[in-house]
């Protein structure tokens, strides 16, 4: 299994964003995760499609190759932002499936623009709407802790939802990955992964410390990547 660490810039210092982005990325990171919230749907503001447009030119390895921008949407309604953020460069954009009053049309319209499309469930959501819509989605994220603030801890019943999401995956013999955000570090990353997780978003535990390589590469080998 191909593996993949998603450090959110919701950690980051917004000082120099564009720097953080840059040397997460020479640290070793697959992937740029975006945690849009709407301080309506959950209770916390961040920041928008500017913001990507702004990142995105910096989201590059040193070799020039791009790394994808990965926007996980906290708001309500969903439609007329995720065009926003297509427009702006995200190469994933996924939605809570409450937060749409149509999640399949929801779907249809991140990928009319190209965008590969995701459904993120919160911890006590139950996951009934993936096996409607589960061959028109790319990646599932599962929420280890309750939405809106970083640095909180994970919760473990999330285990047991990643292990149910996998079978699904499994099951369909579709190309999704399943991605975890939430309490990610580099003692419990070994166990998500043997749940059935292939991606891993990490806030705090890469940006709030002073050696983002050092993190990431314990990451990997706790992973055994």
């Amino acid at each position: 299994m191909t593996y993949r660490i998603a450090p959110s810039i919701l950690s980051a210092d917004f000082a120099c964003l564009g720097e953080e982005v840059k040397n997460v990325i020479a640290a070793g990171s697959d992937w740029i995760h975006f945690d849009v919230m709407d301080n309506h749907y959950v209770p916390n503001l961040t920041f928008g499609p500017m913001v990507c447009q702004a990142v995105k030119p910096h989201a590059k390895t040193a070799a020039g190759v791009a790394v994808p921008i990965d926007v996980h949407l906290m708001i309500s309604p969903v439609d007329a932002l995720a065009a926003a953020f297509a427009d702006a460069g995200a190469d994933y954009i996924s939605f809570h499936p409450d937060a749409s009053s149509h999640v399949h049309r929801s779907i249809q319209a991140i990928k009319s623009k190209g965008v590969k499309a995701g459904l993120v469930f919160n911890p006590a959501e139950p996951l009934d709407v993936l096996d409607w819509v589960i061959d028109d989605i790319d990646l599932v994220l599962i929420m280890s802790v309750n939405p809106g603030f970083g640095g909180q801890s994970f919760i473990d019943s999330a285990l047991r939802k990643i292990e149910d999401v996998r079978k699904r995956i499994t099951a369909s013999g579709k190309d999704i990955r399943l991605e975890v955000d939430g309490g990610v570090k580099t003692d419990n990353i070994r166990r998500i992964a043997d749940a059935g997780a292939d991606t891993f978003v990490a806030g705090s535990a890469i940006f709030g410390k002073p050696d983002y390589k050092g993190v990431v590469d314990a990451m990997r080998v706790a992973l055994g990547a």
